[in-house]
C-alpha cells in the first residue's frame, strides 16, 4: 500500500482515509468526497495516481484533512497515523503539507518504528520541516526539497525555513551542492534527496549522483504545484518498483519532459502537467532505462 498524507486548503473538509480515484478533469475523490487537484497535497496525490494507474498497480490510499493554518487538520492526520499505522501496514508513506508539529512527528516515527514491517518514509513541505526540526531526518528514506528548503536543511540551527540564516537565502544552483553536503553533515538529510529547481539534483548517502537540467522549461517555475508533482512522481515510481534514487531521476525527467510537451503558459494549471505524465511514461521510459511497459489494451 502507498499511503499519501497531507492537508488541503479547505477548512470544512473532514479528515478522511481511503483509496483515491480520479473523479473528473478537475477533481479527485475519496469516500465520495471530491477535492480539487490543482496544487499542494492534491496535485501530489494526482501525480502518484497517474503513475500507479499507468502501471496497472493499486491506486494509492490517502489520509487527508482540511487545514487553513489552525493545525486542526494536521493534528488529526498525525493522530490517525499514530493510532493506526501498525494495523494499516502501508509499504510506503508520503507525508506532505501539514503544520510542522515536532512532538507529533516524533510520535508518528515512533509508531512507524513499531510496525512489524517498517514502512518506507518520504517527506516534503511541513512534514519535512517537522522531521528536520525534531532531529529525525535520518529516519526518512527520501526528502524532496526545493532550493529554499535545502537551505533550511543545511542550516544546523533553523527549525523552520522562516528562520534560515540570512546568507542561505541567496541560493542558486551553484550553492546547492554545498548545501546538500551540509545537510548530510548536519544529520538533517534523508537517505535520498531529490532537490527540485531550475537544476535538479539527486543525492544518496551524502553524495550527489546526478543532476538533471534538460529539458529546460522556464515557464514551469511560476506555476504553483510543479514541485509537488515531483514528490508524487517519486512516491508513485517507488511504489511500482523503482529504486529511490532512480525514482528521483525519473521524476525530475518526467516533470521536465511533460512540461516540454505541454508548452505551458502562466495560466497553465499543475493538473494539466500531471495529465501529460502517462504520455511521458509510454513514450520515453523505455528509451530512458528499458522500463518498457504498455497497458494490456495497448500492447
Amino acid at each position: 500500500m502507498l499511503l499519501l498524507c497531507g492537508s488541503i486548503p479547505d477548512k470544512d473538509f473532514p479528515m478522511t482515509f481511503g483509496q483515491v480515484s480520479l473523479a473528473d478533469e478537475k477533481h479527485l475523490e475519496v469516500n465520495g468526497l471530491k477535492f480539487d487537484r490543482m496544487q499542494g497535497t492534491a496535485v501530489m496525490i494526482s501525480a502518484a495516481l497517474a503513475i500507479t494507474t499507468h502501471f496497472r498497480e493499486e491506486a494509492p490510499y490517502v489520509l487527508i484533512a482540511g487545514d487553513h493554518g489552525s493545525g486542526e487538520g494536521s493534528r488529526a492526520i498525525f493522530n490517525y497515523l499514530i493510532d493506526h499505522v501498525a494495523e494499516l501496514k502501508p509499504d510506503y508513506i508520503t507525508m506532505h503539507y501539514c503544520l510542522p508539529i515536532m512532538n507529533m512527528i516524533k510520535k508518528v516515527v515512533a509508531a512507524v518504528d513499531q510496525c512489524e514491517k517498517r514502512p518506507f518514509l518520504i517527506a516534503d513541505a511541513g512534514a519535512m520541516y517537522a522531521a528536520k526540526g525534531a532531529g529525525l531526518a535520518e529516519k526518512f528514506d527520501v526528502f524532496t526539497p526545493d532550493p529554499s528548503e535545502i537551505a533550511f536543511l543545511a542550516d544546523p540551527t533553523a527549525t523552520h525555513p522562516a528562520y534560515i540564516s540570512k546568507h542561505l537565502f541567496d541560493n542558486n544552483a551553484d550553492t546547492i551542492p554545498d548545501q546538500i553536503k551540509a545537510a548530510y553533515a548536519n544529520h538533517s538529510a534523508a537517505k535520498v534527496m531529490v532537490v527540485k529547481g531550475k537544476k535538479d539534483f539527486v543525492a544518496k548517502d551524502g553524495e550527489i549522483i546526478t543532476t538533471i537540467e534538460e529539458p529546460n522549461v522556464p515557464m514551469l517555475e511560476p506555476i504553483g504545484g510543479t514541485g509537488d508533482t515531483i514528490t508524487g512522481l517519486v512516491s508513485g515510481l517507488i511504489a511500482v518498483g523503482l529504486e529511490p534514487d532512480t525514482a528521483g531521476i525519473f521524476a525530475c525527467r518526467t516533470n521536465r519532459t511533460a512540461g516540454k510537451l505541454l508548452n505551458p503558459t502562466p495560466a497553465t494549471k499543475a493538473r494539466e502537467l500531471v495529465d501529460m505524465f502517462p504520455r511521458v511514461c509510454k513514450e520515453y521510459y523505455c528509451s530512458w532505462s528499458g522500463l518498457c511497459y504498455l497497458p494490456p489494451d495497448e500492447a
